[in-house]
């Protein structure tokens, strides 16, 4: 019987060309994204004029106050005395309509949360949210 020579048999191997190849393409085309090289989605047109346009209303500027379990008041981020918060209040808002957000721990004194509510009532401000999580 013909018996054949055994060939040596090779070990399998990855190749990273391609891989490399595919791994550029997938960057430039981030990159290209991220840059609006690419149109954006949508539709181009061309609106209509007016002779008395409305104006866009601004958004209102957004003033958190926050209240530690302290007490301390903060006006954005800002350590400031009760006393003054009305003050900054009118400072930071100027003519602008503002919108304030009271972050307060769960911790904190009802009183100075009242306190906090005068401060805004003296500073013209006609309302304010409150934040709070939800208790599951």
């Amino acid at each position: 019987m013909r018996s054949f020579p055994q060939r040596k048999q090779r070990q399998a191997r990855i190749e990273i060309i391609p891989m490399i190849d595919v791994m550029m393409f997938l960057l430039v085309f981030f990159v290209l994204i991220s840059t609006n090289v690419l149109p954006a989605l949508g539709l181009n047109v061309a609106l209509p004029g007016s002779a008395a346009p409305d104006p866009v209303k601004d958004e209102p500027l957004r003033i958190t106050l926050t209240v530690d379990s302290d007490g301390a008041v903060y006006v954005d981020g800002e350590a400031t005395p009760m006393a003054s918060v009305a003050d900054r209040l009118k400072q930071r808002a100027g003519d602008r309509k503002a919108q304030v957000i009271i972050a307060g721990d769960g911790g904190s004194n009802l009183q100075t949360l009242v306190e906090l509510l005068d401060q805004l009532k003296m500073a013209g401000m006609p309302a304010a949210s409150i934040i709070a999580k939800h208790r599951s």
